[in-house]
């Protein structure tokens, strides 16, 4: 039997990480073009907060892996539900590959990381560079995957009122 509703450990992620992935989106805006004082700080919040993500990534594909999910509801077109799996498998992709790169772009610049972790790659400013460049670009990707996302939660929520945006919203679920 299918449930209604995603686990409330799976919403709580989902809730959570879609705060630090917006937060890390604007915070990344704001750091590139920074100069003050402050870009050291906002350049260590991106990382810890880039660093959580990655942790919060892997938790979150092994509960989707482990727990099951409600089915799309049937009368969905069978596009929709292609593009709605396809759109899933990108963000999640997305919210694995950022950080890595992140990871990756800070051991090629022969940068200091976060807790001490190990270097991903070796010190190559020509590897950093091109890192730097697909870390900003992926988060134009990011921001448009997510923005897709509210959309069609929305429409879902909204116009179709078929129980797919409540079935991950956060809190008690309600009695139909």
């Amino acid at each position: 039997m299918k449930p209604v509703a995603f686990h409330p450990l799976a919403r709580l992620l989902h809730w959570l990480m879609a705060v630090l992935i917006l937060a890390m989106l604007f915070i990344g805006v704001s750091m590139v073009n920074d100069l003050s004082p402050r870009h050291t700080w906002l350049v260590s919040l991106h990382k810890a907060i880039g660093l959580a993500l990655l942790l919060l990534v892997l938790v979150r594909i092994g509960l989707r892996l482990l727990l099951p999910q409600p089915p799309l509801p049937d009368d969905l077109p069978t596009l929709q539900h292609r593009a709605a799996k396809a759109s899933h498998l990108l963000l999640y992709g997305l919210m694995l590959a950022m950080p890595l790169l992140g990871w990756g772009m800070l051991s090629a610049g022969g940068y200091p990381l976060p807790l001490q972790l190990p270097a991903l790659l070796p010190h190559d400013l020509q590897l950093y560079a091109l890192l730097r460049q697909a870390h900003g670009w992926l988060a134009y990707v990011l921001f448009a995957s997510v923005l897709v996302h509210l959309g069609a939660a929305l429409m879902h929520g909204l116009v179709r009122r078929d129980g797919v945006l409540r079935s991950m919203w956060p809190g008690p679920l309600r009695k139909n």
